[in-house]
């Protein structure tokens, strides 16, 4: 028996505030001016936002009103904005920008990963700590008397041996901020009673829901929030390799988050087209330079499929981001939990 466990954090945690807060921004220049260029960094503490990074763009952006929308959707309060955002290095967009080929933003290594096993094509333990998540958040969403103010985590533990089923999972941990009046006992019946819906007919495992105890100050309060702090959720819950780049607050010429989506959908599409149990995919670039330099797959059935995908598909930056319509995306949105919850990103 090989014990795996894995990870996912509701869109309420302090990080996930500030990737929304990041990418909220960056949809805004973006669906004003597509040549926009950003690397927009967060941080949140208490009631204060610091926002970082470079912005070159032709948008006219309101970050305070930004800011505070995202915070009130999450049930957040901001009354201070301090804003250091400067503009992109001259040498940096000079790297990048053309009017016919985009070079690559950044150097840097990307992967991108499937399996047949659930029909996100995300791996199952995994997949189900989405799920989690997601009902923990439709239970605020549309559940007046809710005991759950929005922050949490769940950690999956299964049986990598076993069928990826529900069978397989020998442990789940839940620690969500609850609201002040509610009881812990009562919290902890609505967490099993979220899980036993997912679960049905099949036994429950070992539920370990808030092992600190009572959980009543969260978000921000409690915790400073960054963004690019949670790569791993962002993608796959630690079951195969990242390449170490963010995603939130940066353009889509940028390859860290570009290039890991085209690298997803590409894992995803040799899945379907050659039958495989898993697919891994490593893209390499250099800054300024719009082809990758390098291209590894790996799989299930031991298919060299790197000549198949590099004469197949465009891997430049601007090929990636028509193929993939990554300047219409709403990022706020994908910053909200896993960017990969949909097989196909």
């Amino acid at each position: 028996m090989r014990l795996f466990s894995t990870e996912q954090i509701s869109k309420y945690h302090p990080d996930k505030f500030a990737d929304q807060i990041s990418d909220a921004i960056l949809t805004e220049c973006l669906s004003q001016d597509r040549n926009s260029h950003c690397g927009i960094e967060t941080m949140v503490k208490d009631n204060t936002v610091v926002l970082g990074g470079e912005i070159t763009t032709n948008a006219t952006v309101d970050y305070v009103e930004i800011v505070r929308r995202v915070a009130a959707k999450l049930g957040y309060t901001v009354d201070s904005v301090i804003n250091l955002i400067g503009k992109q290095s001259n040498e940096i967009n000079e790297a990048v920008t053309s009017d016919t080929k985009i070079g690559a933003g950044d150097q840097g290594i990307m992967f991108g990963y499937a399996t047949n096993e659930t029909e996100s094509k995300l791996p199952f333990g995994f997949d189900l700590a989405n799920k989690i998540i997601a009902a923990i958040e439709n239970d605020i969403a549309t559940n007046a008397n809710s005991h759950f103010k929005g922050d949490a985590k769940t950690q999956v533990t299964v049986d990598l041996d076993a069928e990826p089923t529900l069978d397989s999972v020998k442990s789940i941990v839940v620690s969500v901020c609850h609201k002040d009046m509610s009881a812990l006992v009562d919290v902890k019946t609505a967490v099993t009673a979220i899980i036993q819906k997912i679960f049905g007919d099949h036994a429950l495992p070992e539920l370990i829901i808030n092992p600190s105890g009572s959980w009543t100050l969260g978000g921000p309060t409690a915790d400073c929030g960054l963004t690019g702090r949670k790569i791993v959720c962002d993608q796959y819950g630690g079951y195969c390799a990242v390449g170490g780049g963010a995603f939130s607050g940066k353009d889509p010429t940028k390859v860290d988050r570009s290039a890991s989506y085209m690298a997803r959908h590409l894992a995803c599409k040799m899945l379907d087209l050659h039958d495989l149990k898993w697919c891994e995919i490593q893209l390499g670039y250099a800054i300024g330079i719009a082809e990758p330099v390098s291209i590894v797959v790996k799989n299930d059935k031991g298919l060299d499929l790197a000549d198949e995908i590099r004469s197949t598909y465009d891997l430049t930056p601007l090929g990636i981001i028509e193929k993939l319509n990554l300047y219409d995306r709403n990022y706020e949105t994908l910053a909200e939990g896993c960017h990969y919850r949909e097989a196909i990103i």
